[in-house]
């Protein structure tokens, strides 16, 4: 009880920040609609027009759009909250490599978000251009669902090197046999992003794809620095690598060490007692 009573009180404090940052974000909510519309009408500004199912549906998008912002500007604290609830669970080996990996995945989300606003005009370019003797009237919540999916996809697939490099610090792979599966991999990487992406069209798969190749192989040069590493501390201390939970030959050296003694005292007392 006295851990849900933690929770409960952690959740309430995050979702206070996260309302707070709603209403901060209610203020900067068409400044964000308009930043996401520009690919589309910078490619198709004669026709930058965008439809409206209902007259509720603009207020519902200006909400949502306020909500992400809520999320991101929020983000310091309920990223604390969790993490003050789990920490204390962890050794201090893993709070050490949980640091690294959160700021190695920030930057990496961000950047796979900045490469799909760019890669948006391209695929709707793509898109559009099927049809040219149609009028298309695009729909804005179906615009910003489809932009917010194409960032969220492009800032998860850059998510995945360090997915790899954590099996290689978790001791499940080591960087030789990483590099030995580059092509079931590579192969695996284009099938995803076939799938990921909202589009059929090759050039977004494309745009993710290479991206990802790429970091998967600076992954596995991450994961063969971090094996010499290993090697070297290995030499140096044979201990160094044990976990917390691993119990130490000390105690096996120990009771081999009594076992020779009480034979070597066996051994003196059987000769004391021939000589007598």
């Amino acid at each position: 009880m006295e851990h849900v009573r933690e929770l409960r009180q952690r959740l309430l404090k995050a979702c206070l920040a996260i309302a707070i940052g709603l209403c901060i974000g209610l203020f900067f909510s068409k400044s964000m609609l308009h930043f996401i519309q520009q690919p589309y009408c910078a490619r198709f500004a004669k026709q930058c027009v965008f439809t409206a199912q209902s007259p509720l549906e603009p207020f519902v998008l200006n909400l949502k759009v306020a909500l992400y912002i809520g999320l991101l500007l929020a983000c310091p604290i309920w990223l604390y909250q969790l993490w003050a609830f789990v920490a204390p669970g962890l050794h201090r080996r893993e709070k050490k490599w949980s640091y690294v990996f959160v700021a190695v995945a920030v930057p990496l989300f961000l950047s796979g978000a900045f490469l799909a606003y760019f890669v948006v005009a391209r695929a709707l370019e793509f898109l559009l251009i099927q049809t040219p003797e149609l009028a298309v009237n695009v729909n804005l919540s179906g615009y910003f669902d489809f932009v917010t999916g194409m960032l969220l996809v492009f800032g998860v697939g850059f998510e995945f090197p360090l997915v790899v490099f954590m099996l290689n610090v978790a001791g499940i792979a080591s960087a030789k046999k990483l590099l030995g599966w580059w092509r079931i991999t590579v192969f695996l990487i284009f099938v995803f992003t076939a799938f990921a992406t909202p589009t059929p069209d090759p050039f977004v798969m494309t745009g993710l794809a290479v991206p990802m190749c790429l970091l998967y192989f600076a992954a596995v040069g991450a994961a063969a620095l971090n094996d010499r590493r290993r090697s070297r501390l290995r030499r140096k201390d044979p201990l160094s690598q044990l976990s917390d939970d691993e119990t130490s030959s000390l105690d096996e050296d120990a009771s081999l060490e009594e076992e020779a003694v009480s034979s070597t005292t066996g051994n003196e007392r059987n000769r004391q007692d021939d000589v007598t």
